[in-house]
């Protein structure tokens, strides 16, 4: 197992009455991606911004790269890249001039800023754009500019904070290439999203946050295995049956079906295997509801999600908000 670069023991952190974190400890090794998961308010930022000196936990220990968040803060911040969830480029700048100043806050000679700022700029496929104003950015640009900015220091460790919410597939798909081309080059990744396909293609392992707990950790497989067997889906033709069909390929599964009511698809965990898919069939065509798919199929992380949360990620798409009270 390769060392860790981040390591989290034990940290907590309250506003209040309010319970951002609650003992959270994690490792991040170095030269992978780690995916910190969680739903709306599980403390996935809280936690960035302890890692990146930003907030002081109330206990607890964090180290980054070797330096302790709270005692080597102004070291940290050397070694360290962070693109949050919105992107923090100033529009009235061009975009080289955005990331030359960012150069400069890591006081970096003006020939190396300059050389950063033009290796970020065609590595993200904004050359051609490099001296017009950001104000002119289409979101996707400013979105990548941020994460490029980030790069500017050349950190050791790179966290980011949503770096793909509101971009397009297309320019998603490049920021994810990107990532794993970073890490191929012995950078070390830690990756909060809301999307779980990206976690599921970028991560080495997973830790999954809820109420400021860890609940959960492990590989992509591993945490899909918990489930415990396949999924059973079915897929109705008219939407006024979705109700009923999930009562009743629920009694084939363990627990209560999940409705999608714009696939027009109700799905459930299942140990019955072939025999359940066949006797399900039966009992929806007795029932009179039509199908457009019935199957069975391993269990996604989406499915892993829903289980040990409570949430799927469609109500999880908003920043971060405030978590829970002690009660």
């Amino acid at each position: 197992m390769s060392p860790a670069l981040i390591e989290v023991v034990d940290v907590a952190k309250s506003f209040g009455e309010t319970v951002a974190l609650d003992g959270v400890s994690l490792e991040a090794e170095a030269g992978r991606v780690l995916g910190l998961l969680g739903p709306n308010g599980a403390g996935k930022t809280t936690l960035v911004r302890v890692l990146t000196t930003l907030l002081i936990p109330d206990r607890g220990t964090a180290r980054v790269a070797g330096y302790d968040v709270v005692k080597d803060a102004a070291a940290l911040r050397t070694v360290i890249g962070l693109a949050g969830q919105f992107a923090a480029v100033d529009e009235l700048l061009t975009g080289r001039e955005n990331l030359e100043l960012v150069g400069r806050l890591y006081h970096l000679r003006p020939k190396d800023r300059r050389e950063r700022a033009q290796y970020v700029l065609e590595r993200f496929g904004l050359a051609d754009a490099a001296d017009r104003l950001v104000k002119g950015y289409s979101g996707g640009m400013r979105r990548r500019l941020d994460v490029g900015a980030s790069l500017v220091g050349r950190p050791r460790v790179l966290i980011l904070d949503e770096p793909t919410t509101g971009l397009d597939p297309a320019s998603r798909n490049d920021v994810w290439h990107f990532i794993e081309e970073l890490v191929v080059e012995g950078t070390t990744v830690l990756l909060t999203t809301q999307y779980l396909e990206e976690a599921d293609r970028l991560a080495s392992r997973i830790v999954v946050v809820d109420e400021g707990k860890v609940i959960a950790e492990g590989t992509a497989d591993e945490l899909k295995d918990q489930m415990g067997g396949d999924v059973l889906e079915a897929r109705v033709v008219d939407p006024a049956d979705l109700e009923r069909a999930g009562e009743l390929i629920a009694r084939y599964g363990d627990g209560a079906a999940q409705i999608d009511p714009v696939q027009r698809r109700v799905s459930v965990p299942t140990r019955s295997g072939a025999k359940g898919l066949i006797a399900a069939g039966r009992l929806l065509d007795d029932s009179g509801i039509a199908l457009d798919d019935l199957g069975l199929r391993r269990p996604s992380l989406d499915d892993v999600f829903l289980a040990l949360t409570g949430h799927d990620t469609a109500q999880d798409e908003a920043p971060s908000g405030p978590a829970r009270k002690r009660g």
